[in-house]
């Protein structure tokens, strides 16, 4: 099969192609309709099906006599911890947690919070609630009090489940005392505490209020799964705002399936027989789709990795994981190979492993920057596939589709859309702009299965958010273009496109550049406020350890060579080189939170940073430049 022609399969007939799709799910009663279009833009899918995601991450597997198998590789450098579980040992300890939630009063459509780091248990939790037909919202372990209180207030969850602590290269962080102020500061009381014990941290328990992971569960065995329709969410999942406010993305529990399933197969080849590892945190997307539900519904094993790219104990971390359990495919973000590029720019620790196993790396959650890209090609020698998607979506938008036809790597794009998806690029007049040329991202409406249908009780602001600006259309809130060939390119995100004395460019472009130069490990560029030309870049460098050269130098020698890449019109005058720059947890850079600093803005330190020396050493930065006049932060 050619990927063209599967696209078109899609194209000719969407509602018989997804029915065709969810035939890889065992449902309760079997959808009869794929595409509800009646109360349009608000579409649902596969209304009339009846489904259960536990039973088809785990029951299925053992009654079809998988049992054995190996459902969860578990390896924590940070506690030197190792630990496989077979699918028959997960379905007994999801039944034990499921049967123990239920007989407390935790039911179909009740929510439930989780606040764990990464260990099996929290894999557990999340599969015991959808077992139940309840709805599990994950919280990133370590979470600020604050934003886990406003996800508290939203969702209003009837259960939560947390860990004692979450273990850092070189410190322990603890949950509870997070954990209790968040629930003293939230308006809604949460009726049931469960707190896993780590032996690296006691929590002290409430004896009133908390209970004891295994307590809870003592005396419960087995609980048969809970049918639930297509369309009610499997998970709530928080994704920033722009007002602040973080968004409740709703994940519909038919289509989650059917997308998931289809895409383990057709876009990163995986099967039952594979090993699969997605090096990220349960509490992002990624982790959701890829370490949880995608590789169990498709019966292969996952590996679960608590521990960092680099530091736990060194930059092998990855070698050692992917030869040590065979693992066929590794899926992180770019960020983390550039700090294992950055600490090992010569690829050294590569050279003590086998990795024979690995056929391929797929990165995404951030621009796959060209030189990263090449880096991994050279020291992999596998297909290094980006691919695009959001927290929204669920799963890939625009891919490279190795289960279908593995096509030409075009590095600095993710290739192109998998069936589902009409990527289109439109102006702001919401109009279709020529190939080549720079705009909106934009999804042509229905979207496929398994996207989110809505905010959780915010329809309005689902609308407004993402529909209202160009009717028809999803707005991603990405910019980029698509070449002659049909390959999108993701230059940035919508606001991070600069306008440059009436030039629109891409901060990504520029970014693309500075990350070619071989002392440079990490970059960003931001656009500052200029009287002149309206717009004009600023960026940041982070320099490879063992460099000797001087600072300035490699500013100045970076500054020309975006000018003779992308030409005088980008302005590009000022770089700043810093020790770190500012991350989400997930590894995205804050690059808008650089440009409040530069504007001297007053902002509220995002959740995801818990050292403001990096932004101290931006604000300098900017100030040695004549930005950042005060500092309101």
């Amino acid at each position: 099969m050619k990927y063209k022609d599967e696209y078109q399969r899609w194209l000719n007939d969407p509602d018989k192609y997804w029915l065709k799709a969810a035939e890889d799910i065992d449902w309760t009663k079997f959808p009869e309709v794929a595409l509800n279009s009646s109360k349009a833009p608000i579409y649902s899918w596969f209304d009339d099906g009846m489904v259960n995601t536990c039973f088809n991450a785990v029951d299925r597997h053992v009654q079809n006599g998988m049992g054995a198998k190996t459902a969860i590789i578990y390896d924590s450098p940070v506690t030197g911890t190792k630990k496989k579980i077979s699918y028959s040992q997960l379905l007994i300890s999801v039944n034990r947690l499921a049967a123990a939630m239920s007989s407390r009063g935790v039911k179909k459509g009740d929510r439930a919070i989780i606040y764990m780091p990464m260990i099996p248990e929290a894999l557990i939790a999340m599969l015991a609630v959808t077992r139940i037909g309840a709805i599990h919202s994950v919280v990133f372990g370590g979470f600020a009090s604050n934003e886990l209180a406003v996800r508290i207030d939203d969702c209003k969850p009837k259960i939560i489940i947390a860990g004692s602590c979450g273990i850092e290269p070189g410190r322990v962080v603890e949950y509870k005392p997070l954990l209790d102020e968040a629930i003293d500061q939230a308006k809604h009381k949460p009726e049931i505490r469960v707190i896993f014990q780590r032996d690296e941290c006691n929590a002290e328990l409430n004896d009133a209020l908390d209970h004891d992971w295994f307590d809870f569960q003592k005396g419960f065995e087995k609980i048969d799964p809970v049918p639930v329709g297509a369309m009610d969410p499997v998970y709530i999942l928080y994704t920033s705002g722009t007002t602040g406010q973080p968004k409740g993305v709703v994940r519909p529990s038919g289509g989650h399936l059917v997308s998931l399933a289809w895409g383990m197969k057709n876009h990163y080849n995986i099967g039952p027989d594979d090993v699969f590892w997605a090096a990220s945190d349960v509490g992002w997307v990624v982790g959701h789709s890829y370490i949880v539900y995608a590789p169990l519904i498709v019966g292969c094993t996952t590996v679960l990795f608590e521990g960092k790219p680099v530091g736990t104990p060194d930059p092998g971390t990855f070698w050692r994981i992917i030869s040590e359990y065979k693992v066929k495919s590794l899926f992180t973000a770019p960020t983390a190979f550039r700090a294992i590029k950055r600490e090992d720019p010569n690829g050294n620790y590569i050279e003590k492993y086998d990795l024979s196993c690995l056929a391929s790396l797929f990165l995404a959650g951030e621009r796959a920057d060209p030189d990263t890209v090449f880096w991994a090609q050279k020291m992999l020698k596998v297909p290094v596939i980006d691919h695009w998607w959001q927290t929204e979506t669920g799963s890939v938008i625009v891919g490279n589709p190795l289960g279908i036809e593995p096509l030409e790597i075009k590095v600095g794009s993710p290739s192109v859309p998998m069936p589902g998806y009409k990527v289109a690029v439109l102006d702001e007049n919401g109009k279709e702009i020529s190939n080549g040329e720079l705009g909106a991202i934009a999804l042509k409406l229905p979207l496929p299965p398994g996207t989110l249908p809505t905010l959780w009780n915010a329809e309005t602001r689902f609308k407004v958010s993402y529909l209202n600006n160009f009717p028809g259309y999803y707005e991603t809130g990405d910019a980029g273009l698509i070449d002659r060939d049909g390959y999108v390119y993701i230059m940035a995100r919508t606001d991070d496109v600069i306008n440059v004395a009436g030039h629109r460019l891409s901060t990504g472009a520029m970014e693309e550049v500075l990350a070619t130069h071989d002392d440079v490990a990490e970059c960003a560029v931001i656009g500052v406020p200029d009287q002149l030309k309206g717009e004009v870049p600023v960026g940041f460098i982070c320099i490879n350890s063992g460099v000797n050269r001087s600072s300035e130098l490699i500013e100045k020698e970076v500054v020309l060579l975006v000018r003779e890449k992308i030409g005088p019109v980008a302005s590009f005058k000022t770089v700043a080189a810093i020790n770190r720059l500012p991350k989400t947890r997930s590894g995205k850079i804050l690059r808008s939170t650089m440009v409040k600093i530069a504007n001297s803005e007053s902002f509220k330190v995002p959740a995801t940073i818990d050292d403001k020396t990096i932004l101290d050493e931006i604000y300098l930065a900017l100030r040695r430049y004549g930005y950042a006049k005060n500092k309101n932060f």
